[in-house]
């Protein structure tokens, strides 16, 4: 007689033989027979309070460790709770597994429990979409899967299984296996000479990475071209930190809201060279940058290549391969002292403009006002998690552009916001994921009173698997970001919709076994940090902050947001 498995256990063998380090998920019954293979592996389920926070943490986990994050969730109303993570993935070019059970084929359109059509929703949010429908077929889809979430550009896959598959017999003989790693990214090696005969030509270049660089993790050959040329750096997404904003020629973020010398080097460069970076709304869709500037363009996607700006020089290539293919020109040119002696005016330049637009800023970073000035929080969190093993994250719409003038960072894969997708919520589950996964890292999250309560339950999820995480909230009363742009725009904010009030979040965390703090003074906060850290638990750090504050962010939102007629 033939030995026979299921499509359940093949599942889980493909999932245990890929030593897949955890799976997030909410449990349900079509995902039930997965679960019953995986009890007791060396996969480890964890399970979350929404499905929205599994996905949330599956897209953390592919952020920091640059390879797939695997989300589980049942049909129905299991796989509409996790959309909006797949798009937040989808957005920000992060590889995801989403393995989801379904009603089975032979109860389609019997109006069978949780049954809807799911690939037809998810299809133009994800790489691809999978259904396996034959159990002997299940390392084969598996493998596709990943393959395909971890090559060339990044991003989620959708793999359905229905439930009589995962519940069908096969034999064990008639099963088919896979198992194909990524082929490394294509390296365009004929257009280096162009890019460095145009850096020749300027004088005022520029180079933005982005995501695309700490994804090809071409961190050292990037400080190496800067080093070699002399050539300014700015850093957005994912590539923050892929060089040091220590870095004399890294002038931080390119995100133009930052205090600094942005604008300048946006207005008054003559080449800007994207490196893995989209031209989004981070940069008024290109219409921030000179237009009487050269573009250069390297991305792994060539779909990519020409959003929002012509480009003179289109290069589809892996960022890493490349640069060093440019590093090795200017060597062999003998270029580097003549590069850096010709963009030192230029340096010179940004280096003023950048200490004077910080130094204007100081007077809220240190502000003394109450309510506090949200920047005030955001320095204080930027002062105290100054080891370079520090995690922070940062959700919530004013908030998350306070941290983003602020945030100084000196490693790459230790700050986590919610990109351009812009989607609140993401903050406890980004938190969670990057406490499990580092657990001898500090990880604060820095969020808004309105975005923490999407996932507020996450706080016992954090207490109930013992990831101490401390959770900073900027308490303006309300919606920030909306009220403000509504004042901006038709003169004053509409209550319903904008105005939360005072609510005691510390105490709602003490209640369910955490620690918590209340802040109403700026001398405040730093021993609040000190404690909560101290302490090893779970902690909220309730901040009250200035509601009449308004950020760069609102600014932009009410003059160019959704409210453009």
């Amino acid at each position: 007689m033939t030995d026979t498995t299921t499509g359940a256990e093949l599942v889980a063998q493909a999932l245990i033989s890929r030593k897949i380090e955890h799976i997030f998920s909410l449990s349900g019954g079509h995902i039930t027979p997965i679960y019953q293979y995986l009890e007791g592996s060396d996969v480890k389920i964890f399970d979350t309070r929404h499905e929205q926070s599994a996905l949330f943490m599956a897209e953390a986990f592919g952020k920091l460790k640059r390879k797939a994050g695997v989300a589980m969730v049942t049909a129905g109303p299991g796989f509409t709770n996790a959309l909006t993570g797949v798009a937040s993935a989808h957005f920000s070019n992060t590889p995801l597994v989403m393995i989801a059970g379904c009603v089975g084929l032979d109860n389609k359109e019997k109006l069978d429990l949780q049954d809807m059509p799911q690939e037809a929703v998810i299809k133009p949010m994800v790489k691809q979409t999978l259904i396996c429908y034959k159990a002997e077929r299940v390392n084969e889809y598996i493998d596709m899967a990943f393959r395909i979430a971890q090559s060339g550009r990044p991003g989620p896959v959708y793999l359905e299984f229905p439930v009589n598959v995962l519940n069908s017999p096969v034999q064990k003989e008639a099963v088919k296996h896979t198992s194909t790693k990524v082929i490394s990214s294509y390296v365009d090696t004929s257009k280096a000479g162009e890019l460095i005969e145009m850096v020749q030509k300027a004088d005022n270049p520029v180079i933005i990475a982005g995501s695309g660089a700490w994804y090809s993790d071409a961190g050292d050959e990037l400080e190496k071209l800067i080093d070699k040329s002399g050539m300014p750096l700015f850093t957005s997404l994912s590539g923050r930190g892929v060089v040091s904003d220590n870095h004399p020629l890294c002038f931080e973020s390119a995100v133009p809201v930052r205090p600094g010398c942005v604008f300048t080097a946006d207005f008054e460069a003559d080449l800007i060279i994207l490196l893995g970076a989209r031209v989004c709304y981070y940069y008024l869709s290109g219409d921030i940058f000179n237009p009487a500037a050269k573009m250069v363009q390297v991305d792994i996607h060539a779909e990519e290549i020409g959003r929002n700006r012509s480009i003179d020089l289109p290069i589809v290539s892996d960022i890493k391969g490349f640069l060093k293919v440019c590093n090795k020109l200017i060597d062999d040119k003998d270029l580097s002292k003549e590069l850096k002696s010709k963009f030192a005016p230029w340096i010179d330049k940004l280096t003023i403009a950048h200490k004077e637009s910080r130094d204007l800023a100081q007077i809220n970073w240190q502000s003394e006002n109450t309510p506090i000035h949200q920047l005030r929080l955001a320095k204080e969190v930027d002062d105290f998690m100054n080891q370079s093993s520090d995690i922070v994250v940062a959700d919530g719409g004013d908030n998350t552009v306070w941290m983003e003038m602020t945030r100084t960072i000196t490693h790459p894969g230790r700050y986590l916001d919610y990109g351009i997708y812009g989607s609140l919520a993401v903050g406890i589950p980004y938190a969670n994921a990057a406490k499990l996964l580092y657990p001898d890292s500090r990880v604060c999250l820095v969020t808004g009173d309105g975005s923490v309560g999407f996932n507020f339950m996450e706080f016992e999820t954090a207490i109930r698997k013992n990831l101490p995480i401390v959770v900073v909230i900027s308490n303006d009363l309300g919606w920030g970001m909306i009220r403000h742009s509504q004042e901006l725009r038709i003169g004053h904010a509409i209550e319903n919709g904008t105005f939360i009030g005072k609510v005691d979040y510390h105490k709602m965390v003490e209640a369910i076994g955490g620690k918590g703090f209340y802040v109403e003074d700026p001398k405040d906060i730093k021993p609040a940090l000190e404690q909560a850290f101290a302490s090893n638990k779970v902690c909220c750090i309730n901040v009250m902050t200035d509601p009449t504050t308004v950020s760069p962010g609102s600014t932009m939102l009410a003059e160019i947001g959704a409210y453009k007629a």
